[in-house]
């Protein structure tokens, strides 16, 4: 063997040995002392708003855990309101069903017209809140909303309804001027077209803001406020349409000035904490993902220590999302092996919650928590070559400054969407 390829293939064990080495075990002698069970889940008693992240739309695990985090909140803190990344308008059809027995849970899923959350996973929660709900007292309820704009329908609908309530004539109207206005319909719009429904929309805000007194005593002052907000969010959707190279940017903006809307509306009958779910790049406080500020962002500038974000990590996650440029939803599997997982992968439990708190108590967990680190951030868009390139479906920050706490999943299995 000749002395240059000798040194070759001494460079490649080197590079071998040193990748295998940074890949090794780094378990934690006090793992067992630094985690908890997630129905242990306790959030100090100041904190108004709580944020559970997802590290992908695509995975039982992370759907079941807003099911099981929220009723932890429930019985250590009193928490009745549940806040959902999904559409404002098909989120009140889900409250609905779950206050009134109007429809199904599954009929009530389909409404949000999100496939990630037409799942069994999603309906069980739904279903879970509606049986909840039954048996409860008023002070007892479970209230449920979306934040997001990305819909147009149950939004014009619930504002029609309305008008059809507090002035017919107008309701006929606006309903005539927004007939072709839909869901799919507003994808094909011009930039002129936006425009124009854009102005009706401010027309039908004026009209409301200026006939306020008398709408409310058709009506409730509670149904003026959804009414109004009905409007907002379908100016909202406009607004992202118009504006699709800021939408990520735009997008986040609305999705923290909605939910700070629900935390007013809320407060005000007597509920003065919330959860929200959402993707992990929407809770966490960093703004980690480059080019715009994440709602957790906004919500730490708002709330500060009043809001309290719970990450999601895995080691290895089989999930199941949908590749665009082929029109199909696939199942994927990737793996994250960042300090932080790695520092518990020998530890039984496949979930559990690490409070950041409790890194007060190890050196070791504060030194991994406080050095940035890849952490995932996978959407409901993927393809195969994408899980090649941890650029894809990670994003480099630091957890403690991001997070308050972290629930690990060491597997994470895929959901299936539902016909």
């Amino acid at each position: 063997m000749s002395f240059s390829r000798q040194t070759f293939v001494f460079s490649i064990m080197f590079f071998l040995f040193t990748f295998m080495s940074a890949c090794g075990k780094g378990t934690l002698d006090d793992a067992n002392d630094l985690i908890s069970p997630i129905d242990q889940i306790t959030i100090p008693d100041d904190v108004q708003v709580i944020g559970l992240g997802e590290a992908t739309h695509g995975n039982i695990e992370f759907q079941k855990l807003k099911k099981d985090v929220f009723q932890a909140l429930m019985e250590h803190a009193n928490v009745r309101v549940f806040v959902l990344e999904g559409d404002f308008g098909g989120g009140q059809q889900i409250n609905d069903f779950i206050l009134n027995g109007n429809g199904s849970a599954k009929d009530a899923v389909e409404a949000l017209d999100y496939g990630i959350y037409r799942t069994k996973e999603m309906i069980d929660l739904i279903q879970w809140m509606h049986d909840y709900n039954e048996t409860a007292n008023e002070e007892e309820k479970i209230y449920f909303y979306g934040n997001d704009m990305q819909r147009y329908d149950y939004n014009k609908a619930g504002l029609l309804d309305y008008y059809s309530i507090v002035n017919e004539e107008a309701a006929e109207s606006f309903s005539l001027k927004l007939e072709h206005v839909t869901n799919e319909s507003m994808h094909d719009f011009t930039e002129d077209e936006l425009k124009e429904i854009d102005k009706i929309v401010d027309s039908i805000i004026a009209d409301l803001q200026a006939n306020e007194d008398s709408y409310v005593e058709h009506s409730s002052q509670e149904e003026f406020i959804f009414a109004l907000q009905y409007a907002e969010i379908m100016k909202q959707r406009t607004d992202l349409l118009m504006n699709e190279d800021s939408y990520a940017r735009i997008r986040d903006k609305y999705l923290a000035e909605n939910l700070e809307w629900i935390v007013e509306f809320e407060t005000a009958r007597g509920h003065n904490k919330l959860f929200v779910s959402a993707h992990n790049g929407h809770i966490e406080k960093t703004s980690a993902a480059f080019g715009y500020e994440s709602m957790g962002d906004y919500l730490d500038d708002i709330y500060g220590e009043r809001y309290f974000a719970i990450g999601t990590d895995f080691l290895e996650s089989t999930f199941q999302a949908y590749n665009s440029g082929k029109n199909e939803r696939k199942i994927y599997t990737v793996k994250n092996r960042n300090k932080l997982v790695r520092a518990f992968e020998d530890f039984d439990p496949n979930i559990f919650y690490i409070d950041f708190k409790k890194a007060d108590e190890s050196e070791d967990l504060r030194e991994i928590i406080t050095s940035k680190q890849r952490m995932p951030n996978i959407g409901d868009d993927f393809r195969a070559w994408y899980k090649f390139i941890k650029f894809f479906y990670t994003i480099k920050m630091t957890p403690d400054e991001a997070y308050d706490g972290i629930i690990i999943v060491k597997e994470a299995t895929p959901t299936s969407v539902l016909n």
